[in-house]
């Protein structure tokens, strides 16, 4: 099979899979929903689109860093009438950073990997208010199971964390260890003699809005261990950032 793989990162995420109404919560992982519709818009598919083939593909994910949960407290109004909107609570992920990986037909996720390159649709982090800071294609597909490549992948982690975890080690007198524990998340497949260790409504059978489906993901949970590895950090410090010089200057009228 062949596999891809995906970093997600950003300054907030939200992967809900039981988000109704005005709670909107995460899960503390992307959803198999979220990356699926991700790619299904890198391709320009369209909301009421077959996606068949790709809710059919293996998922798994990698926490490389949980981040930190963050809530808020939400209020809109309507655009026309002005009229208030409910209140709602919306959380989300701050700071964390996935590896995910999705598992198929070779020829399906080589055009897969091809659409993330030019997307049609940009993508974002479980919604429309969380891009990602870095490029979400990692390297061209792999021959292997995923869940091998999964725990072969380096460790994704941004390099202020790794800096905090070797501190931590460090101000206890220890050596930072040679590799990090992390949690790894997979696609449990039906059987009636194990039970999955989660069950999650994330698997997308339709994101038509005028009328949603998602069916039951048995989940199987456990752990990898992966080399710490420094960094690269970059030899000479960033160009300057001046966004506002973009600007047509306006000239000031002569009174």
């Amino acid at each position: 099979m062949s596999v891809l793989l995906l970093r997600l990162a950003g300054p907030l995420q939200s992967w809900g899979s039981s988000a109704r109404f005005t709670r909107r919560t995460t899960e503390n992982a992307p959803t198999k929903s979220g990356v699926v519709g991700l790619l299904a818009a890198a391709q320009g598919r369209r909301r009421d689109a077959d996606l068949s083939d790709l809710a059919a593909l293996e998922f798994g994910v990698r926490i490389d860093q949980p981040g930190s949960r963050l809530r808020d407290f939400h209020t809109a109004h309507h655009s026309d009438t002005l009229k208030s909107m409910p209140l709602s609570e919306r959380f989300y992920l701050a700071d964390a950073v996935f590896v995910a990986g999705v598992s198929g037909e070779a020829g399906l996720v080589q055009r897969l990997y091809e659409a993330l390159l030019e997307p049609v649709f940009l993508p974002y982090l479980g919604r429309r208010s969380c891009p990602p800071s870095r490029p979400v294609t990692i390297a061209e597909p792999l021959e292997g199971e995923l869940e091998h490549v999964l725990r072969e992948a380096r460790w994704e982690a941004s390099a202020w964390y790794r800096d905090k975890r070797t501190a931590s080690f460090r101000r206890r007198g220890q050596e930072p260890p040679d590799d990090v524990r992390l949690d790894l998340l997979l696609d449990s497949p039906a059987d009636p003699d194990r039970l999955p260790d989660i069950s999650l409504r994330d698997l997308p059978m339709s994101f038509d809005p005028r009328h949603r489906r998602y069916g039951l993901r048995g989940v199987r949970t456990t752990e990898t261990r992966v080399p710490i590895e420094p960094e690269a950090r970059p030899s000479s410090p960033p160009p300057p950032h001046e966004p506002t010089s973009l600007l047509t200057p306006v000239t000031p009228r002569a009174d």
